[in-house]
């Protein structure tokens, strides 16, 4: 009994295609509709393809479609609460929708790996034998 009371309350899993595509036929007021469902489909896209993304570019990208996802801004006919409205879109949904990815970026971000030369590589590497003598470099052969 449980169980299917949750199941009830679950969110329906749905591939943006077939997401975008419900919203595509519904659509039929006119280009500012088309233009705006073209708007979200790009966020979401690239929200999702740049998510974990570690070229400079990628991360602008994903970066960008997540400021404008999670505003709450009205102020612009194009900002994403108005686009949902006029689409009939749940912002709430969407956002809980794209959450794990963003908690997942935010575990996944690292820094700018660190090269480590070859004489710090031998001093570690010398450092972790025991009675072993560390050799510098600039001293061998």
């Amino acid at each position: 009994m449980a169980d299917t009371v949750t199941k009830i309350f679950e969110p329906d899993a749905l591939m943006p295609e077939q997401f975008f595509a419900t919203l595509g036929r519904d659509a039929g007021g006119g280009n500012e509709r088309g233009l705006m469902l073209a708007i979200l489909r790009d966020a979401v896209e690239c929200y999702q393809k740049y998510a974990l993304a570690r070229d400079p570019r990628g991360q602008e990208l994903h970066r960008e479609a997540a400021e404008w996802i999670f505003s709450t801004d009205r102020e612009w006919p194009f900002s994403f609460e108005n686009i949902c409205d006029v689409l009939g879109v749940s912002c709430g949904y969407v956002r809980t929708g794209l959450l794990p990815l963003k908690q997942a970026a935010a575990r996944k971000a690292r820094k700018t790996p660190r090269i480590i030369t070859l004489r710090e590589r031998n001093c570690a590497a010398a450092s972790t034998h025991d009675g072993a003598e560390s050799i510098p470099l600039s001293n061998a052969g």
